[in-house]
């Protein structure tokens, strides 16, 4: 299923400011030479997760799932001077990538990278979340929601990737196992009294959360 008309795609591309010439680079080498090269934020979303940031302009980022660094990069372009993103990568030749890429773009300095298991690392790290970028492994979409939650801080935002997952959460039957997974998680979301949110649909659907206070 098409789930974005890909005229319309085109087009939002044409009218959004290109990237610079580091992100250009990432995006075609892993288009070019990534057998899931589809995993990779669009140019499109990755302005768009760099004006989320500096609208909201972090002091902690948290990005579970870092893939080749594409998004991390763009989200860290909005942290405030002395802010940090930290990224969980669980394969490692994604993460040797991400970590080449992020050093080209020069903020290896901002952006920490670990590796593992992003369910046992998130409990390790000890930060109040500003921004929280949930793309990972689709069936722990409620355990990352439900352990980052806990960790937002009180101006916190967390805006999940997929959740349209490539429109099949749309079909009457959900077959596939990832599918399902993320329609549970929209259900999740809506039925949590704790917070509110945004469903966007922007390429692959992003979800927009934060506490009701």
């Amino acid at each position: 299923m098409q789930w974005i008309d890909k005229l319309a795609e085109d087009y939002s591309s044409t009218y959004t400011t290109a990237l610079d010439n580091v992100l250009q680079k990432v995006y075609n080498d892993t288009i070019s030479h990534h057998p899931e090269a589809h995993m990779m934020s669009s140019p499109v979303q990755g302005k768009f997760l760099e004006f989320i940031s500096t609208l909201l302009q972090p002091k902690y980022i948290l990005e579970v799932g870092t893939f080749v660094g594409f998004s991390a990069i763009c989200l860290a372009k909005g942290l405030q001077k002395d802010g940090e993103l930290h990224t969980i990568e669980m394969r490692e030749d994604d993460a040797n990538t991400a970590w080449k890429n992020i050093t080209a773009a020069g903020m290896q300095q901002k952006i920490h990278l670990h590796r593992g298991d992003a369910r046992v690392l998130i409990k390790t790290l000890e930060y109040k979340w500003d921004l929280v970028f949930i793309d990972a492994d689709k069936t722990s979409y409620i355990t990352y929601y439900e352990e980052t939650l806990q960790r937002l801080s009180n101006r916190g935002f967390i805006l999940a990737d997929n959740v349209l997952f490539h429109g099949q959460v749309l079909e009457e039957k959900i077959d596939n196992k990832s599918a399902k997974a993320i329609a549970q998680f929209n259900q999740h979301v809506l039925n949590d009294q704790r917070t509110e949110q945004v469903f966007l649909t922007v390429r692959d659907g992003l979800l927009l959360i934060k506490k009701k206070y």
